[in-house]
């Protein structure tokens, strides 16, 4: 392993976030050379982040555990364009009220556990390039910044190659972006001094027109770090469910789900996990990834842990954790647990299990639901229930007024009158 001088660069190494750099040796003098600024842009076109912005969290958090500066900055402008990354359509335009929403949303609930804001010289920065790039003369801008881009280049990035190959549309708006993007780098470096910028692997293309147009228009030098991103072993892209998005804001997804989503880690994935999303120390990170068979387990309730604590806290990683520990290993019902209100005149009445599941998010439709059950994988208060005209009703009903589904064994949920 290559060992810098800087601690953030042998920090990011050693735990697995670094795939690529413009230039290693000439960045690690800089970060050597007194505070820097770095930063990641993240589009607003949802109002959470999720576990696919979550490399680059973990990037800014120890690039500011190393005393430097860390951006977020919000793409107010970029989100109105789309990034056309790999994407085979071009993304949903979004009006400037669902943006300010998203970002409103983001800023609240997904950096401030991460970092620390302020106005020290290491405090982060959250800024927005709706405020260079709204204001922007197109005329102007072309022909001040768009001379140092060549098409010829822009095409030869693997984003627009696969779209092209793919004989998918490609809209001059979304060609236009990595261009905005190129912008944003310059733009940065003249109001913060930034001299980096980080993402994932797959944003190489459109990160190091950046370094370019700032050499080329300012003679400045600037520097791309990327990470590898978050698949799994056999390649696919990690940070799905079944029901979709393992979001970082809580009204979103709550923290147990969280916490279960790493729980349920594949066991090969458990050193890259605890690598990347704690801030375990490395020779605790070693001996843990190093157990085997059953006792992995014991891993990946501390990486749950740790890694919920990082998201959402110390005392919501604790109760997503005794809800786990109840549920599963003491046969009981957690205060953490996902769960549905229900009205007891209706229960009365009876409701069908294949309705309760996909109410309850155990089953995303009653296909689902139907198949679950007739494949064994249903149950009420811990029960088989392997009749798919069962009705659940108010018999069903424990002392304290819930009645407990599962979905497999690692799914479960309460109705509650």
């Amino acid at each position: 392993m290559t060992k810098y001088k800087s601690d953030f660069l042998n920090i990011l190494t050693e735990r697995g976030l670094v795939h690529q750099c413009s230039d290693f040796s000439a960045l690690d003098a800089k970060l050597c050379d007194g505070v820097q600024s770095a930063y990641i842009g993240f589009d607003a076109t949802a109002q959470s982040l999720h576990i696919g912005n979550l490399t680059g969290i973990m990037m800014l958090r120890w690039f500011q555990h190393c005393g430097h500066k860390p951006i977020t900055l919000m793409g107010g402008g970029t989100s109105k364009i789309g990034d056309p990354s790999f994407k085979d359509e071009q993304r949903k335009l979004l009006d400037d009220e669902t943006i300010e929403e998203n970002m409103r949303r983001i800023r609240a609930t997904c950096f401030t556990q991460f970092l620390t804001y302020g106005e020290g010289d290491s405090d982060a920065l959250m800024v927005n390039n709706n405020d260079w790039l709204s204001g922007l003369k197109y005329l102007e801008f072309l022909r001040d910044y768009g001379r140092h881009f060549t098409v010829n280049r822009m095409l030869s990035f693997d984003s627009v190659k696969t779209r092209l190959e793919r004989e998918s549309p490609l809209s001059l708006l979304e060609f236009n972006y990595m261009v905005m993007q190129g912008y944003d780098f310059l733009e940065i470096h003249r109001r913060y001094g930034t001299i980096l910028q980080m993402g994932g692997s797959d944003q190489w293309g459109n990160m190091i027109n950046g370094v370019d147009l700032a050499h080329k228009s300012d003679q400045a030098q600037l520097f791309v770090l990327t990470a590898p991103l978050l698949t799994t072993p056999d390649g696919r892209k990690m940070g799905k469910t079944e029901s979709g998005a393992v979001w970082l804001n809580s009204e979103m997804l709550s923290p147990y789900d969280y916490y279960q989503w790493w729980r349920n880690a594949d066991d090969v994935m458990v050193g890259t996990l605890l690598r990347r999303f704690t801030m375990l120390p490395m020779d605790e990170i070693a001996k843990l990834e190093a157990l085997k068979d059953a006792e992995i387990n014991e891993a990946k309730k501390i990486l749950a842990f740790e890694a919920t604590k990082l998201c959402h806290g110390a005392q919501a990683a604790k109760e997503a954790q005794d809800t786990a520990q109840k549920v599963f290993e003491q046969g009981g019902i957690g205060g953490d647990l996902p769960s549905i209100q229900i009205d007891a005149a209706r229960l009365s009445g009876g409701v069908a299990l294949i309705d309760l599941l996909v109410e309850a998010g155990l089953a995303a439709s009653k296909g689902e639901a139907r198949r679950l059950i007739q494949g064994g994988g249903a149950r009420v208060n811990d029960e088989k229930a392997d009749d798919v005209d069962l009705s659940v009703s108010s018999d069903h009903l424990s002392g304290e007024n819930w009645i407990k589904l599962s979905a497999g064994k690692k799914k479960h949920a309460l109705v509650k009158v």
